[in-house]
């Protein structure tokens, strides 16, 4: 596994490359956004750690253009904690978003969430309604068109569609796609489920996302 570190602040390098480099993790750094650019095009790693408040080119600017190349998981770091900050960064396809200081420990386990592939036993696709999920290509088939899904928008979706009516917990979405329990932060979570709604909202006859308050979720025909 290769993770690429966008980061500019040598503390923050020198103790990420320790922590991965003991994962097993080969380890590469940029620290400027151009550079960071230019190591993910020549080297393509497996997951991207991306500070957003870089020299040269900002990392908003940096996740933009990795996206219009590649689906590769972007786990955002960054000291901005505003929650437009973090929709920004969601709705630009960052499949994480983690602000400082934050615990290494917690950070390697988000990362490792972010590249967990989808099982193999798995079938090819699945429909609920007028929405079919592809799981080959991660992309969304409605009547109004398609959509290709950011990693962790489309596992969000995935678990809500493979038991429709069921409400899946907050906690059971954190589990199993962020791996880890993630006590009273769920910004993220919320982001990719306001995304999806849009979506569904747009094609007639697509299933809707529901609120069950203080438990969770439930995708309905």
């Amino acid at each position: 596994m290769r993770v690429l570190i966008v980061e500019d602040e040598p503390s923050f390098v020198e103790a990420l490359r320790i922590a991965f480099d003991r994962e097993g993790y080969e380890v590469q750094v940029a620290t400027d956004g151009r550079a960071g650019l230019e190591r993910f095009r020549a080297t393509r790693p497996d997951v991207i750690l991306l500070d957003l408040m870089l020299p040269g080119l900002p990392g908003l600017d940096v996740l933009r253009a990795v996206r219009r190349e590649s689906p590769v998981p972007v786990v955002v770091v960054s000291a901005k904690d505003h929650e437009s900050d973090v929709v920004t960064a969601l709705e630009l396809g960052a499949d994480d978003y983690v602000t400082k200081p934050y615990s290494v420990r917690e950070l390697v386990a988000r990362v490792r969430a972010a590249t967990r592939r989808l099982s193999s036993s798995a079938p090819d696709s699945m429909t609920v309604g007028e929405a079919t999920l592809d799981r080959g290509a991660l992309r969304l088939r409605l009547p109004g068109g398609e959509h290709d899904l950011p990693k962790k928008e489309f596992e969000v979706l995935e678990m809500l569609m493979e038991q429709p009516g069921r409400v899946v917990p907050r906690d059971e979405f954190l589990d199993r796609i962020w791996g880890y329990t993630w006590v009273g932060e769920t910004r993220t979570l919320d982001q990719h489920i306001r995304r999806l709604r849009r979506r569904l909202e747009s094609s007639e006859g697509a299933p809707r996302i529901e609120t069950v308050r203080g438990v969770g979720y439930r995708l309905v025909e």
